[in-house]
């Protein structure tokens, strides 16, 4: 069955008569139509009942059609309305679902076509599909991590004292897409105390000696699909004592974290076993972030590893483990990996080595 007529089962189930997805992830989930998001509306209009139509701008119709997907397509011209292409395809619904990424002028121009509908968020009913992978995509995300690990078995190339993290990471960036990837969606190079910032991506400080570095990279392969792993360097010299204490207690929780995780078990209690081992080793305050997101066709979706997510861990369920551990003003370290649920365990998609890689 594909991907939308299951996508109908849902808002039928759910009762919602339309659903309207524009461009982004929900999309290309389930049409395969990586449309790029611009100012003239492109729209997926998918009845619970009945044929879905895509309306694009005419523009767009040769890169549509060349896309493979397997709906209708009606296209507009430059001084026609597509609002009033949308308002005829949905009729006399009643509740119209609405996907979480559609502009704000999308919607409000959706009110104005629309004012009898109800319309609501849709969503979580796509990501009830999207968030448990099929074969096909466990094996797009398999290569997509065999990809950017071989990224990070090249970092002796470029990671060294004298070079600025903004160096690196260019050249980072071009190996990502050398070894697989079509686009470069984030590179981190937080070397000593830039370490310490989760979220610090590149700047001009000179890595120094003796440095820790923290290497967070990830990219988009052509079948759509992201990859994302961290691994930790020292830049030469000798690891500090401090560094080399928490980084034991880090490894330690990540492990014991991959071997607990699987299906049955719920999301927080994933992030619960390594926080508490962090915890009783008295840097509970320096992990300041989930242990995990989900990943396919966005770097960050469902499900979250966090606590409050007691979803239940399923088979094809795609996530990061990624504790981390951070000192403010000295250094800071991730390990991350992708994995996915099997039937009975987990299938881990990173296998560069964990531990402090010495360059």
């Amino acid at each position: 069955m594909s991907r939308w007529r299951k996508a109908q089962e849902l808002a039928a189930s759910s009762g919602i008569d339309t659903l309207l997805v524009t461009p982004g992830a929900d999309l290309r989930y389930l049409t395969g139509y990586a449309a790029l998001p611009l100012e003239r509306l492109t729209c997926l209009v998918l009845p619970a009942d009945g044929d879905p139509t895509l309306i694009v701008p005419a523009l767009e119709g040769p890169a549509a059609a060349a896309s493979g997907v397997d709906v209708e397509i009606a296209t507009w011209g430059e001084l026609d309305d597509p609002f009033a292409l949308v308002t005829e395809l949905v009729g006399d619904a009643a509740t119209i679902g609405i996907d979480d990424h559609m502009w704000a002028s999308r919607v409000f121009a959706l009110r104005e076509a629309l004012p009898g509908a109800l319309q609501v968020l849709a969503g979580s009913l796509v990501q009830q599909l999207r968030i448990r992978k099929d074969p096909d995509e466990v094996a797009a995300l398999r290569d997509a991590g065999l990809a950017i690990d071989r990224v990070h078995a090249r970092m002796g190339e470029w990671l060294r004292p004298g070079r600025t993290e903004r160096e690196v990471g260019a050249d980072i960036a071009r190996a990502i897409v050398d070894e697989g990837h079509v686009t470069v969606d984030f590179v981190i190079v937080g070397s000593g105390p830039n370490g310490a910032s989760p979220h610090h991506e590149l700047s001009d400080r000179v890595i120094e000696e003796g440095d820790p570095v923290v290497i967070d990279i990830g990219g988009t392969t052509e079948l759509g699909y992201c990859s994302d792993s961290t691994r930790n360097y020292l830049a030469g010299g000798t690891v500090p004592s401090e560094y080399a204490e928490f980084y034991a207690v880090l490894e330690g929780a990540q492990r014991a974290q991959l071997d607990y995780a699987g299906p049955g078990v719920t999301a927080e209690s994933v992030d619960a076993i390594g926080r508490t081992l962090i915890a009783e080793a008295g840097f509970g305050d320096r992990f300041i972030h989930r242990t995990g997101h989900g990943i396919g066709q966005e770097t960050h979706e469902e499900p979250y590893i966090v606590e409050g997510n007691a979803t239940v861990l399923e088979e094809g369920m795609a996530f990061s483990i990624e504790p981390g551990i951070y000192l403010e003003g000295q250094f800071g370290a991730r390990i991350e990996d992708i994995v996915v649920c099997t039937a009975d365990g987990l299938e881990v998609l990173n296998n560069t080595p964990r531990g402090l890689v010495a360059l």
